[in-house]
């Protein structure tokens, strides 16, 4: 049975945008206001809507889920083929399978071009972005920041495609090896990766900053591919249904865990959004790693920022979370006046925080763990030395926080081949790289480095796209 269609909306979680439809919000990526796009209502599937989704296989299910959201703005039959496009390259043939070592389940999200989960996302942003270019026309530059995952499999999206250029930020030095090299060794004319002097959370301000300077944002066509893409995280929701699915046989009476390794708070708040739109999710276990702001808001219901530490799971080296102004917006109940003044509480006293009625809810929706290197370590080597079953670090930080729920379903984020240094001090060896990884050590590179400077960053983007139009 297939929901009806809706003609969505998307609104601001600041309140300062009029209703967009669905082209505009994914174009925009971030509110003019400086807010997040939400869609003004969610669909909500029935029992027996997930019953006849069960047994779909994920380009499918894809297309039930996300279409909804799109409405009228692309035909289904388009939509149905850039969603086919987006799958067909993935290593398995069921995109996002489910996997059994030591007990536990893993959902594999690294069967994509670049071996990370970001690629399920990214594919179909890439090709939604050339979709609505060729057929609107104007051109795009999509700026981004990474702390290791989103740039590469924004960057695979996005290459030698016309219209469209890409600057990926990323903090030098603390991404791992392969993740720098996957990013780098892309040369063609319209991919641009800048090395920034400083943390994450810098690079994540510069974008934020740039985005928020609307003539400078008018005048390049700024695009987000970050997770504040609205259509990242929509794309993330579908494989929370896929698991279920494949766990369930279709009994909607049948509830399924998650235990999600999040830095910026995109996969877990997809999980969320799942279960609000009737997915049967019992609980969904936050596993974060020494960069714990999310774990202890969740424990005091205090977002405070603090210190970054570099880990083993760099890609959740993260204190300020960009999605969490999503969920925030949920818990205040959609009004965007109050998220606008917790959100100024944070700028000005780097903390925020919420009362004992809201906590209640936080904690009703979420668990939370925060691991230790010491602990992924050991993590890694005891499901290695039970299954023979290698994890990546951050796959691991999420199998270690829910330990006391060994039938959460871990997600599986990240292939172990591109943390081999953590993977090596663990098990003693290196993980297999799968064949997109082969080789990559020996490629040239060609990257730009920068201090954390506004800018300075402006002043790279004007001059590289004066010297590199692209068509």
């Amino acid at each position: 049975m297939r929901p009806a269609r809706i003609h969505m909306h998307y609104i601001s979680t600041r309140g300062g945008v009029a209703p967009v439809g669905f082209a505009d919000a994914v174009m925009m990526g971030l509110g003019t206001d400086g807010g997040l796009l939400v869609p003004e209502q969610l669909p909500e599937f029935s029992p027996e809507t997930l019953r006849a989704w069960a047994e779909l296989p994920f380009q499918a299910l894809a297309l039930e889920v996300i279409a909804p959201f799109v409405g009228d703005e692309i035909p289904r039959d388009d939509l149905a083929q850039l969603i086919e496009r987006s799958y067909a390259g993935f290593s398995d043939p069921q995109v996002t399978p489910l996997r059994e070592a030591d007990g536990r389940t893993y959902l594999e999200l690294f069967h994509g071009p670049t071996a990370a989960f970001k690629d399920v996302a990214l594919q179909l942003l890439g090709n939604l972005f050339e979709y609505l270019l060729e057929r609107d026309g104007g051109r795009l530059t999509i700026l981004g920041a990474t702390s290791g995952d989103t740039g590469s499999a924004a960057i695979y999206g996005v290459r030698g495609k016309p219209r469209i250029d890409i600057f990926i930020l990323h903090p030098k030095g603390r991404v791992s090896p392969v993740q720098e090299r996957q990013m780098t060794t892309v040369l063609d004319a319209n991919v641009h990766n800048v090395a920034v002097r400083g943390t994450f959370d810098d690079c994540q301000h510069l974008v934020k900053s740039l985005f928020r300077d609307l003539p400078f944002k008018e005048q390049h066509q700024l695009g987000a591919v970050n997770s504040i893409n609205w259509l990242r995280i929509l794309a993330q929701t579908v494989y929370y249904f896929y698991a279920w699915g494949r766990l369930s046989g279709g009994d909607a009476d049948h509830r399924v865990s998650f235990a999600v390794p999040t830095g910026n708070f995109g996969d877990v708040f997809a999980g969320y959004l799942a279960r609000r739109m009737g997915l049967p999710i019992d609980r969904l276990i936050i596993a974060t790693n020494s960069n714990d702001i999310l774990t202890r808001f969740v424990a005091s219901g205090v977002y405070a920022k603090a210190q970054v530490h570099h880990t083993l799971s760099p890609a959740m080296d993260i204190q300020v979370a960009s999605n969490f102004e999503r969920y925030l917006y949920f818990l205040m109940d959609e009004d965007p006046t109050t998220v606008s003044a917790l959100l100024a509480d944070l700028d000005e006293k780097g903390q925020l925080a919420v009362g004992a009625d809201k906590l209640a809810r936080v904690r009703q929706d979420f668990a939370a763990g925060a691991v230790s290197d010491t602990d992924t370590l050991a993590q890694i080597r005891r499901t290695f030395e039970a299954s023979g079953y290698i994890l990546c670090p951050h796959t691991a930080v999420g199998s270690a926080a829910s330990a006391d729920d060994p039938g959460a379903v871990v997600l599986a984020t990240a292939h172990p081949a591109k943390f081999n240094e953590a993977v090596r001090e663990a098990i003693g060896r290196e993980a297999p790289p799968p064949p997109s990884l082969q080789g990559l050590m020996d490629k040239d590179a060609r990257c730009a480095d920068l201090d954390a400077s506004d800018l300075g960053l402006r002043e790279h983007i004007d001059r590289t796209l004066a010297a590199n139009p692209t068509a």
